[in-house]
């Protein structure tokens, strides 16, 4: 995360663009719903990566809403509105090991149809919005940041299949438990990412404005 980093983004191209709202619209209308689905199908299968999925979906539609507000902002709103974001990411990481630990320390064994047939939903839609988002993953903090969080989805519904064959082929919960464990890693990740970068464009922001 260069100085360059900071100059393209204040430099952004897509700021304020109405072709970028129109597809936040559409993201944050893809992980509403597929939160909805996710929860009562992750408590109905016993599955703390569904669980754990159903909140990445819930943050990820309160990131998006964020992202709405700020379209066409100035730069240090823009990378405040970032932070926040990383910020929520690292919550819902810390959130997710504690369902994680709940689960391993109940060795509850999830349904692994219910899993698969739910995980394939949520893959389906979260390709969706990746496919969306595409043309705006170089953009500044803000935009990353929803990149980040497409990404860490889909990447989280994938590795719900893999537990859901898992927990099938062993018969016990273990394989579900591994899979929340590395979404909630992913989740930190992101996290530490997004926040740095928006750290450097508020430090940018505030040299450029003008002295007292």
């Amino acid at each position: 995360m260069s100085a360059s980093c900071c100059s393209q983004a204040q430099q952004d191209p897509h700021r304020g663009s109405e072709s970028y709202r129109r597809v936040l619209w559409g993201v944050l209308a893809i992980n509403a719903a597929i939160f909805g689905v996710e929860v009562v199908a992750g408590l109905a299968a016993g599955s703390a990566s569904l669980q754990a999925d159903a909140l990445d979906f819930l943050g990820d539609a309160g990131n998006y809403i964020i992202s709405l507000l700020v379209v066409g902002m100035a730069l240090r709103y823009r990378a405040m509105a970032a932070f926040a974001k990383g910020a929520t990411m690292g919550l819902f990481g810390l959130c997710v090991l504690g369902v994680t630990a709940w689960h391993a320390w109940q060795s509850t064994v999830p349904e692994a149809f219910t899993m698969g047939a739910v995980g394939v939903a949520a893959l389906l839609a979260n390709a969706a919005s990746f496919a969306l988002l595409w043309a705006y993953r170089e953009g500044d903090s803000n935009m990353r940041s929803a990149w980040i969080c497409t990404r860490n989805d889909v990447l989280g519904n994938l590795a719900v299949l893999l537990a859901a064959l898992g927990v099938f082929g062993t018969g016990t919960g273990w394989p579900d438990v591994a899979v929340a464990a590395i979404m909630a890693a992913l989740a930190l990740q992101g996290a530490w990412t997004v926040i740095g970068h928006s750290w450097l464009e508020l430090r940018a922001s505030h040299a450029l404005q003008p002295a007292g």
